[in-house]
């Protein structure tokens, strides 16, 4: 199973599918602003500069692991780590790794000079935080209250 860019809008729709499936996330009360980001950001993603998809099939070629980034509003080199989703049933095989490696490679050789990412802070999300960690990420702020009363967003930022 190779790392794949999302070039094709069929396969935008099928990364779509896979975001909202309860497959992907372990957290499924997404936010208003989540479920639009799933709905439309891949096929946009198409149409930006420095806005990618990576995707994994199983061997049947069905999605099973999606990762995404885009360069900051500024422009500066600065990119944002968005969604990284791996389906429940392939978990703990290095996909994730995979995926992080690939962004981190495009952002560096887009100049990036930063990667910075963000999760929640519920007990479901200890897994990111520590592959954050793991891949030299540090932990630079919290937002209390920001998905929703009493679930805090956690920032990282990894200097390039």
């Amino acid at each position: 199973m190779q790392v794949q860019r999302l070039t094709l809008e069929k396969d935008a729709m099928r990364i779509t599918e896979f975001y909202l499936s309860s497959f992907s996330f372990d957290d499924q009360r997404h936010t208003p602003g989540e479920l639009d980001h799933f709905q439309h950001a891949p096929l946009h993603s198409l149409k930006q500069r420095n806005h990618c998809h990576w995707f994994i099939e199983s061997e049947q070629g069905e999605i099973i692991a999606v990762t995404s980034c885009k360069e900051n509003e500024h422009q500066s080199g600065g990119f944002l780590w968005d969604y990284l989703a791996v389906h429940r049933d392939y978990r703990r095989h290095g996909f994730a790794k995979i995926l992080f490696q690939t962004l981190e490679t495009f952002a560096r050789e887009a100049k990036g000079r930063y990667i910075l990412t963000y999760t929640c802070d519920l007990p479901e999300y200890q897994p990111i935080q520590r592959m954050f960690k793991a891949n030299g990420f540090e932990l630079i702020g919290t937002y209390p209250n920001y998905y929703y009363e009493g679930e805090a967003r956690l920032a990282f930022y990894k200097p390039l």
